[in-house]
């Protein structure tokens, strides 16, 4: 069964919907044609029971005018004349007293006698005859003039009620298939017509390369259920274009930002070779060369934070985290730096997340490193924090270079240096604020930037309620 199933899964659409109609057909088909059979079986009945009474009727009126069951011989031939026209009509009258026939007009009628005796009167049996016919006896009693009282059973061939049901099974079970037939092979023409957009989306999809993501299906001349399909399908495409070209920008990007500590590493090495160097200088190179490669050990440290965050990879330990802590931590740690660019730290206010400490540490590090390398000197940078409908906000301020409006989404987009040769010069990989913008939505929450005439220059982080 299991094979069967795989093997019709495998089979053209437009086959599985003709097969399935053809089904359906059959069922219908089959139950029409079963209480077709059933109706005009019912109605052969009922004709039958009314033919039979109507018979008895008048048969019960011709004896209530015969004077006694010794006088119902001679007046055979009335009853002939009752059964005049109806060759399958058969009648016998008997005595009841001592069961002897007192008349009978065929050999059917007498054979009906032997059927019905001890049955219930006034009741419709049938029964086979040794002709291996079927017929239906009514039998009864009926009163003659003298007030005796007569056994009759009136009987019917059914040869010719059995031959018209034979011939509607016969024709419907040559009609259904041809019928079959012939839904099968319309419903096969109505798939392959109604699948055609299909084709036609299936063709689209198939030119659709790395190379070439702009293809997009037109939906404008599509059904309903295959628009939805093909809307998702374009929004896909979309994504997938976004996500090549982001991909795409990325690697050129970083081969850019590799290439230049790689080619100091080499070029500092090289002139180092050129001739014999003292211990010192070959000391002052390696120092140099360690500068590079603990640039490039960041780099790489910072690439697989956000490949992790890209796939939703980065687990959370979540934790109560004190923010007020976390920042007078992280401003200690780097309290070195904000002396040498002479300027001080503030902290305002106090606030508690659910969240994962390390990660929370890691975004307030970066945004604080980035305020301290674009504050102006002797300038203050405040650390403000803030609950408001659940909602916590962690404002770092710092007061410096002015970022265009048109620029404040950009600095949260990776190796974006508004100032490339500063932020190169104080160790930057320009991933710090990329950093920033992951951890927060891996908390559900976001970071924004803000920059006023003032020199001003804000960034925010919002921890959603729980």
């Amino acid at each position: 069964m299991a094979s069967w199933r795989k093997r019709f899964a495998e089979e053209s659409l437009a086959l599985q919907i003709s097969a399935g109609i053809a089904l359906f057909g059959l069922v219908i088909a089959g139950t029409a044609a079963f209480s077709g059979y059933w109706a005009l079986s019912r109605q052969l009945d009922t004709r039958l029971d009314t033919e039979l009474r109507g018979k008895r009727a008048l048969m019960s009126h011709v004896l209530s005018e015969i004077a006694s069951i010794e006088q119902i011989p001679a007046n055979g031939h009335r009853f002939g004349d009752l059964l005049i026209g109806h060759k399958d009509l058969h009648l016998a009258l008997f005595d009841p007293r001592d069961g002897r026939v007192v008349a009978s007009f065929s050999r059917e009628s007498m054979e009906s006698v032997t059927r019905v005796q001890g049955d219930a009167p006034n009741r419709m049996i049938r029964w086979q005859g040794r002709d291996r016919k079927w017929y239906a006896s009514l039998s009864g009693v009926s009163p003659v003039h003298n007030g005796q009282t007569v056994r009759f059973v009136l009987s019917i061939d059914l040869e010719d009620d059995q031959a018209m049901l034979g011939e509607y099974a016969s024709a419907v079970l040559l009609g259904v298939p041809a019928l079959l037939a012939l839904i099968t092979l319309g419903a096969w023409a109505v798939a392959r017509t109604g699948l055609a957009p299909l084709k036609r989306l299936t063709a689209v999809t198939s030119e659709v390369t790395t190379r070439n993501l702009t293809q997009r299906i037109d939906v404008h001349y599509l059904p309903l259920e295959l628009r939805v399909l093909a809307d998702g399908f374009n929004a896909m495409l979309l994504r997938i274009d976004e996500g090549v070209k982001r991909l795409s920008e990325f690697s050129a990007d970083l081969a850019h930002e590799m290439r230049t500590p790689v080619a100091t590493l080499l070029g500092r090495t090289q002139v180092a070779l050129t001739r014999p160097r003292s211990v010192e200088e070959l000391r002052d190179v390696l120092a140099g060369n360690v500068d590079e490669l603990d640039r490039l050990t960041r780099l790489i440290a910072d690439m697989l934070f956000l490949a992790q965050s890209d796939r939703g990879t980065a687990a959370l330990d979540q934790s109560a985290v004190d923010l007020t802590e976390e920042c007078q931590r992280v401003a200690e740690f780097l309290s070195v730096l904000s002396d040498e660019r002479d300027v001080s730290i503030t902290i305002e206010g106090a606030a508690t997340v659910q969240a994962d400490r390390i990660l929370v540490q890691r975004a307030i590090t970066n945004l604080l490193t980035n305020a301290i390398r674009h504050a102006d000197v002797k300038s203050v940078i405040s650390i403000a924090l803030r609950q408001a409908d659940g909602t916590t906000y962690l404002d770092v301020s710092n007061v410096g270079s002015i970022i265009p409006p048109d620029q404040l989404n950009r600095v949260f987009e990776r190796f974006v240096r508004l100032d490339s040769a500063r932020a190169r010069a104080d160790g930057g990989t320009g991933l710090g604020l990329p950093i920033v913008k992951s951890v927060m939505r891996a908390h559900g929450g976001h970071v924004s930037a803000t920059s006023s005439g003032g020199g001003l220059t804000t960034f925010t982080l919002v921890f959603p309620q729980g």
